[in-house]
Order: structure tokens, then C-alpha cells, then sequence
């Protein structure tokens, strides 16, 4: 038995997939491929698959990993070649290697958001405001009792870096975000709240996870 991890990309229609649902298309694809894998013991047995950081929903990514333990005497490029062939459009395999991180080595996340508005410099200038300003308020869903409810939230903290500019007829703001298990902000989080206080029509255009960071700055994988 050993251990690989799976780096592989999500984009187009397959961001509409959810984290619980990619966890099933790689079990049927690994068993279209006829990858054979390491089974837990117990009452409940299955097959052993950790992901490294869940995608929200809607969000496409470059760099999403999932690590398998596999009984097969079979090389890597070999994995690569049979799950690209057995999985849906919008995911595919990029790597496939032993030697990798912990996950709990995840610190921070590179995403980039893509807007169009009917006046991108006016929206330009007014997202540069809300995310230069001392405090970021989102609102989060919470309860109160039985009650879902909204709750003021201070997202400044999360938010490391940014960079934003116009390119291409489209508003791309570049941030660095914390991510991992102790601090993590929801990139989606922070778009609704630029939209929310910014308060212009716009198109949505995408959001994209392209890197994953350590503490010292270092590509995870």
C-alpha cells in the first residue's frame, strides 16, 4: 500500500458541483478506472480519501488535492491517464505524487474575483475604499434561539493581501486570504460583502482559488 496525493483542477460548469458530491465523483471515478484502494477497518468500511481544503461552491480552482491510498502496483503517470479518462469535463487530474504536505499547513489561499460593472472605475475606486477601510463588515449567517439570523462580522483580519485593477473590460481583484482549519474566509463571503457595500449593478463574472500557502509563504502541495 502507499499513499498519493491527486492535485486537479475544477472549472467551468463543474464549480456547480459541491465539496460532498466531488468526494462521489472520485469514488466512481477511481472504480471506473479500476484504481483499487486501501479500505478502512471496522463495522463501516470504505475507501480512503482526504481532501486537503474544501471548494466553496460556485468557485473553480487550479490547486484542490485529494490523497488516496491505493494496493495496486501501479505508477503515477498510470493514475494520471485513468482518472482523467474516467472523470467528468470540468475536473482533471494535473499530478499525481508521494511526497507532500499536511494539510494543517495551509495558511493562506490566492483567489481571484472578476466583476464587470457599467462603470468599472467608479466600482474600481469604491471596492479599493471598502477594503482600505479600518473595518470589513460582513454578515454571516447565525442563530438566535431557534431563528436564523444575520450577524455583523469583521472580515479585515482575514484578509492578508489584495490587489485590484481593470483588465480586459473586467474588474480583477488578486487577495490573499486565510485559509486552513483555524482561520479561513469564505472567498464567496467577501464577495457578497464588496457587492453589498459597494452598492452597484454588476456581472458576475467568476472566483477562482489558483494557489494554496504556508506560514512561510510556501506553495502547498
Amino acid at each position: 500500500m502507499r499513499e498519493v496525493r491527486l492535485r486537479f483542477s475544477k472549472t467551468g460548469q463543474a464549480k456547480y458541483i459541491s465539496h460532498l458530491d466531488v468526494n462521489r465523483v472520485f469514488s466512481r471515478a477511481l472504480s471506473r478506472a479500476r484504481i483499487n484502494l486501501w479500505y478502512t477497518e471496522g463495522f463501516n468500511p470504505h475507501p480512503y480519501m482526504s481532501f486537503s481544503l474544501p471548494l466553496s461552491l460556485g468557485v473553480e480552482s487550479l490547486c484542490e488535492n485529494v490523497d488516496i491510498r491505493i494496493v495496486d502496483d501501479i505508477s503515477d503517470n498510470e493514475i494520471k491517464s485513468r482518472m482523467n479518462d474516467a472523470l467528468p469535463q470540468g475536473i482533471r487530474v494535473l499530478d499525481v505524487y508521494e511526497d507532500f504536505m499536511d494539510c494543517r499547513d495551509i495558511c493562506f489561499s490566492d483567489y481571484v474575483f472578476k466583476f464587470e460593472f457599467e462603470d468599472n472605475e467608479t466600482a474600481l475606486q469604491k471596492i479599493k475604499d471598502v477594503l482600505s477601510a479600518d473595518c470589513v463588515m460582513a454578515l454571516k449567517k447565525g442563530k438566535q434561539g431557534r431563528r436564523r439570523v444575520f450577524k455583523e462580522t469583521d472580515i479585515k483580519q482575514f484578509i492578508d493581501k489584495y490587489n485590484i485593477s481593470i483588465r480586459d473590460n473586467n474588474v480583477v481583484l488578486n487577495a490573499r486570504l486565510l485559509a486552513g482549519s483555524e482561520k479561513n474566509l469564505n472567498p464567496t463571503l467577501l464577495f457578497d460583502t464588496i457587492i453589498r457595500l459597494i452598492d452597484m449593478d454588476y456581472e458576475w463574472k467568476s472566483i477562482g482559488r489558483i494557489r494554496l500557502l504556508t506560514k512561510d509563504l510556501k506553495e502547498y502541495k
